[in-house]
């Protein structure tokens, strides 16, 4: 299994919800005050608010198919309600007055309060002590209880938080200061979550396409061409000392974030495309020879096949694929037989963008060394998601794109290994990657500077650096947790719905939901959510094998992000079961 990523996917051995791992989820992530006017449906714990208002018995191992369903005319209520029981992070919002309208006949109505959580609190980590005594003392609140950054414990508690945090603190904090996690302010830093569709608020689930950016990415770019706009290296003037300084320290950034051993081995590319056509079309073209093999898997972006395919057709190189189990899980058995001695690269992804399927990265990458190969990482899928640490991961390369981890498009970056980098030669020629030109020959500088020839992007690298800024304040490790509580949450509603059909149900997932609806073309149920103001991907996501071994050639594919809430959820939910149902 990846050491980056031990979470389950929520569903017990029988197909389930997986019961111990909800009560978790629930513990850790949805702390209820007393007194506290929390909405009844409890994100994670699978609850019906209707069971509950109705006083029936309930199982969070049954579905409940003996109430009415209040919205549809012949569907079974799944075990959270959406639309009915309001999820926490929605009475803040204006999604509830309009979910209130939305649909004659509907009735959306808030119901009594829970007191207490049906769930007990099990063993406490540091944090969690610090959070639940603040807590507890909410009712007596004086500023000297204040956890960092909480500007006003009054306010209602969502998640981790013990009140409505303060933007501004949060600003403030140091660059590695984790400001405490408080989901509506982090959405609150994203200017176009604010913005409607078709008369709903946006609810932004494509995710994996690209993410949206914060107002402090946003605010650094502006800065940056209002007072330091220059092109870097060499000039003797002020302007090129501040846009240097800007790019160089992007690059520590960077180095800091993936764990790298030196600044050297960052190089900053237009994404992960290029990333790996760049290693294709160096490394690759000078080292291979024909009847070498490259080892790619099923689960591989078009990015991460046509580029060794090109390749592998000029230099008459062998192309071997790793198959996948029926989950979407890569074989590593059979990935052991396809490893020989002409085995020299493999490449692989560490999260599938159609399918969310987490791959067990570092033993592919020690695999692929014992035979004697070179080994990439494709990680775009993977940075906004989970702690990425490339000298433990020990790859050669790894490559990801800024605009999938809330930075810039445009900007990406290709790690390697310094003494790699330094003997492969450079894929474009031009200035900044010379250290002498005569017209008789060209001596090149060391990496990184002898793989970004030209003037490079300088304001979107950093702009990279603020999204990387941005993530470490808030924590990855918190991201990857909240965003596995929202998959968790969201899987369980999804496999309720009738004629729905999951496509990709790996033990260890990202925030990934491809799915198909039968009867329905995946273009029709993306129209139709995109009606409501709910963004998400329909169609073949440029991974044409994979869905192809499913069985489809595309999928309905909303995906997460930390500034998604289980709102997000009950909207998406709602809207396929008017779309089953044909009401809308």
């Amino acid at each position: 299994m990846s050491t980056n990523h031990q979470h389950s996917n929520g569903v017990d051995s029988n197909g389930g919800p997986d019961v111990k791992i909800l009560e978790q989820l629930a513990n850790r992530f949805f702390k209820v005050l007393p007194n506290e006017d929390i909405p009844k449906s409890i994100a994670g714990s699978g609850i019906s608010p209707s069971a509950l208002e109705q006083g029936n018995a309930f199982s969070i191992n049954e579905p409940q198919t003996s109430l009415p369903d209040p919205h549809f005319v012949d569907g079974q209520i799944p075990k959270s309600v959406a639309g009915s029981g309001i999820s926490p992070s929605l009475k803040n919002t204006d999604t509830y007055a309009a979910n209130a309208h939305s649909q004659p006949g509907t009735q959306y109505t808030r119901q009594e309060p829970f007191v207490h959580s049906p769930f007990q609190f099990e063993t406490l980590s540091s944090y969690e002590v610090q959070l639940q005594q603040v807590l507890n003392n909410i009712s007596s609140y004086n500023p000297d209880a204040q956890l960092p950054g909480v500007s006003n414990l009054s306010e209602p508690v969502f998640y981790f938080l013990s009140g409505k945090q303060s933007i501004q603190a949060i600003k403030s904090l140091p660059a590695n200061a984790h400001a405490p996690f408080d989901v509506e302010s982090i959405k609150a830093d994203f200017p176009i979550l604010r913005e409607r569709v078709n008369g709903r608020p946006l609810i932004w689930l494509d995710n994996a396409a690209t993410t949206q950016k914060p107002k402090q990415v946003i605010d650094r770019l502006s800065y940056f061409y209002e007072h330091e706009n220059s092109n870097i290296h060499r000039a003797a003037h002020e302007l090129a000392a501040r846009a240097t300084d800007a790019y160089e320290n992007a690059r520590k950034k960077v180095q800091a974030f993936l764990n790298a051993s030196s600044v050297n081995e960052i190089v900053f590319v237009r994404g992960s495309t290029e990333a790996i056509n760049l290693v294709a079309q160096s490394w690759g073209d000078e080292n291979l020879r024909a009847g070498d093999e490259i080892i790619i898997s099923y689960l591989e972006h078009h990015a991460n096949i046509v580029p060794w395919q090109q390749l592998a057709a000029r230099k008459g190189l062998v192309l071997r694929v790793i198959p996948v189990d029926d989950d979407g899980q890569l074989l590593l058995d059979e990935y052991a037989k396809l490893l020989n001695p002409k085995t020299r690269l493999v490449s692989f992804t560490q999260v599938s963008n159609a399918l969310g399927t987490v791959t067990p990265a570092k033993e592919i990458v020690a695999m692929g060394h014992a035979v004697g190969a070179k080994v990439l990482v494709d990680g775009a899928q993977a940075v906004s998601h989970m702690r990425v640490n490339v000298q433990e991961l020990n790859c050669d390369w790894y490559v990801f794109s800024g605009h999938k981890v809330f930075g810039p498009t445009g900007i990406g970056v290709l790690y390697g290994k310094e003494a790699l980098l330094n003997e492969t030669q450079p894929w474009q020629g031009g200035g900044n990657m010379i250290k002498d030109v005569t017209f008789e020959k060209t001596v090149y500088q060391n990496s990184p500077a002898r793989f970004e020839a030209g003037t490079g992007n300088i304001a979107d690298a950093v702009g990279l650096g603020a999204a990387i800024d941005y993530v470490t304040k808030i924590g990855i490790d918190l991201i990857n947790e909240y965003e596995h509580y929202l998959l968790v949450y969201a899987t369980n509603l999804l496999k309720q719905i009738k004629g729905l059909r999951l496509i990709g149900t790996a033990a260890e997932k990202a925030g990934v939901l491809s799915f198909v609806l039968d009867g329905f073309k995946t273009e029709e149920v993306g129209a139709y959510l995109n009606k409501a103001g709910i963004a998400v991907r329909s169609g073949h996501h440029c991974a044409q094998p994979i869905l192809r071994r499913f069985g489809v050639e595309s999928t309905v594919r909303p995906s997460l992000a930390v500034y998604n809430t289980c709102a997000d959820i009950d909207a998406l939910v709602d809207a396929l079961y008017k779309i089953r149902n044909k009401v809308y």
